[in-house]
């Protein structure tokens, strides 16, 4: 491989680590693709340029005393895109026709249906993790990311109350945009093999930097309780 194809191939992976990732450092970025900070750089350098990444703030992110802050990234909507699938226009222009031949209960119908394939692939997996609710969200966010979602699992609050499954990636993100009933019916799938209640924070077809669902894994004890 030449330098300039291969400059292009660390370039698309340090953007699909930022669109399942972010948001997320230089330095992070350095350590799993083992590259120097200042070679990073550079690839971050081009994708900004190009519209594919932008700056971010963490929110609750506390910052170093010295020095220059570190700064986090996230892929933009043209990034996302351009990870996109090519079918993407084709899917929507079939179910806006579904929806206007046979209605909208017809585009659910389609939505469920395509949910309980990718439900039945997953169940085994997720049901060897055990009955551990963070183990099954963790094999779920493992499936998910081999089918392209650039999934991942975080801890929320100082005691793990609960957890976070961010997808960076929406391999249908333009036509769940335009037919919402694609994520109400992923989310289902979600509660269902986690077995518990989940909530969609944010999605990817709302604007958001990237689809996130929460996972309660034990109820928040009040201060003060015995």
């Amino acid at each position: 491989m030449n330098d300039i194809a291969h400059d292009a191939s660390t370039r698309a992976r340090v953007l699909e680590l930022i669109a399942s990732l972010g948001p997320v450092s230089s330095a992070e970025l350095a350590q799993r693709l083992e590259l120097t900070t200042a070679g990073i750089r550079r690839h971050i350098g081009t994708l900004e340029h190009e519209g594919l990444i932008t700056e971010h703030e963490p929110a609750g992110t506390v910052q170093p005393r010295r020095g220059r802050p570190a700064r986090h990234y996230i892929a933009t909507a043209l990034g996302r895109a351009q990870l996109s699938s090519a079918y993407s226009d084709l899917a929507a222009a079939a179910l806006a026709f579904l929806s206007r031949t046979a209605g909208d209960a017809a585009v659910e119908a389609f939505a469920e249906n395509r949910v309980h394939d990718l439900e039945a692939r997953y169940a085994r997996e997720v049901e060897d993790a055990g009955a551990d609710t963070r183990n099954r969200a963790v094999a779920l966010a493992d499936a998910l990311t081999r089918d392209g979602y650039a999934a991942t699992v975080r801890s929320v609050g100082m005691d793990g109350f609960a957890l976070q499954l961010c997808q960076g990636h929406c391999p249908v993100l333009a036509v769940a945009h335009e037919f919402p009933q694609l994520c109400d019916a992923e989310l289902g799938a979600f509660s269902r093999l986690l077995g518990v209640h989940v909530q969609r924070l944010a999605t990817l077809a709302q604007g958001e930097h990237v689809c996130t669902t929460h996972i309660p894994v034990r109820p928040r004890i009040p201060e003060g309780t015995p």
